[in-house]
């Protein structure tokens, strides 16, 4: 069965930094679109960024533009979201979500992915 993983959360201060891990398995990995998604206490979940299955598009969310980067490993079976220049309001649960429904694209819109992971921690101190 697919399983998605995320690491790399965790208690940062303002404008540091940190790099969030999804590791996936029991999937072809390459056909695949991801999203990291997150949920603050309180508050809807939002698209954060996502990465295509085939020419590796991406698309951010404009809260976090020019601050996050998307990347794939397709050898390790692996997405990382570079999160740098972080907020107290950038606090959230991080999910990453997995489809093989779309082909040179990807959404930010939750509705859009098949298979979630259970989500790290982010805390930002101001």
């Amino acid at each position: 069965q697919v399983q998605l993983v995320e690491s790399g959360g965790g208690l940062v201060q303002s404008g540091g930094s940190l790099r969030l891990s999804c590791a996936a398995s029991g999937l072809t990995f390459d056909t695949y679109a991801i999203g990291w998604f997150r949920q603050a206490p309180g508050k809807e979940r939002e698209g954060v960024s996502c990465i295509s299955s085939s020419d590796g598009s991406t698309d951010y969310a404009d809260s976090v533009k020019g601050r996050f980067t998307i990347s794939r490993d397709n050898a390790k079976n692996t997405v990382y979201l570079q999160m740098n220049s972080l907020k107290p309001e950038d606090t959230a649960v991080y999910s990453c979500a997995a489809t093989p429904r779309l082909y040179r694209l990807c959404v930010l819109k939750s509705v859009g992915y098949d298979y979630w992971g259970q989500g790290t921690q982010v805390t930002v101190s101001s």
